[in-house]
């Protein structure tokens, strides 16, 4: 077990990924948070979701930005080496074949920090989460 020295909770992994005292209200205190490299790659993708869903309601969930109308759509959330996507298992599945060269699993796609973001697939998938009520 390991503590976190700052709010002192305890976890299984050394150092894990946490959020110290109370989640973000807000996507924007969302982005602040994050280290300040991290900001404006958090930004773009938080734009390009909104664009893509216009009128879905942003708000934290799960302690993440998330996207929702009447269910959550879509959630992104910053991590140490990369930005996970969370559009859900049927999303990753439908997109599948166009995900070559992305690290992806049930739900989940990782967008590595260190190349750019694929902004056209993001806003098909954000679309295609908008259209499956």
């Amino acid at each position: 077990m390991w503590k976190c020295p700052k709010c002192g909770r305890t976890f299984q992994n050394t150092n894990q990924d946490h959020y110290c005292g109370e989640p973000p209200r807000t996507i924007e205190e969302y982005i602040d948070r994050q280290p300040e490299e991290i900001q404006p790659i958090l930004h773009q993708l938080d734009n390009t979701i909104r664009t893509a869903l216009p009128d879905a309601v942003r708000k934290i969930s799960w302690s993440m930005p998330t996207y929702w109308r009447g269910h959550n759509l879509i959630h992104f959330a910053a991590l140490k080496k990369h930005i996970g996507l969370y559009p859900g298992d049927e999303a990753v599945a439908a997109f599948a074949d166009r995900l070559e060269g992305y690290s992806f699993s049930k739900g989940t796609i990782r967008l590595p920090y260190g190349k750019p973001l694929p902004l056209e697939l993001v806003t098909e998938i954000a679309r295609w989460c908008g259209a499956q009520e």
